[in-house]
């Protein structure tokens, strides 16, 4: 039986968007865990219409929050 971690949460912040109405820049974006697309320099993120797709890593910049702001981010969003 496999067991389950408890899965670290990341954001990123926008530096570059060919489309506005999905990703804007200087915006926090959820990243979820997304191991294939890493290999080849994407990300997962959580856009503006609510749904993960995958976009160059080089649109973001990865931060990392205290656990409270984390969830402050995801209440929020």
């Amino acid at each position: 039986m496999a067991k389950h971690k408890k899965q670290k949460l990341h954001f990123a912040i926008c530096i570059n968007s060919d489309d506005p109405d999905l990703l804007t820049p200087r915006r926090i974006y959820q990243v979820l865990p997304d191991e294939n697309a890493a290999k080849s320099n994407y990300i997962r993120v959580i856009d503006n219409e609510g749904e993960d797709y995958l976009y160059p890593a080089e649109y973001f910049i990865f931060v990392a929050f205290s656990p409270e702001i984390e969830q402050t981010l995801l209440q929020t969003s």
